[in-house]
């Protein structure tokens, strides 16, 4: 638990001094990009699962 704190107490340090609001809003559309290539690459094996692709 305490090896837990420390991370999360380092990522809290690490992104506490963002204050550029260019860097958060290409931050956020960074996310947003990853989050929607997630969503393909799910669909794309939900799909083949369904086709009966063989894995």
């Amino acid at each position: 638990m305490e090896k837990l704190l420390l991370v999360r107490e380092g990522f809290l340090e690490a992104f506490r001094h963002w204050g550029n609001l260019i860097l958060k809003k290409h931050f956020r559309a960074f996310s947003w990009f990853c989050f929607a290539l997630w969503v393909l690459t799910l669909y794309a094996f939900l799909f083949g699962v369904t086709r009966g692709f063989a894995l």
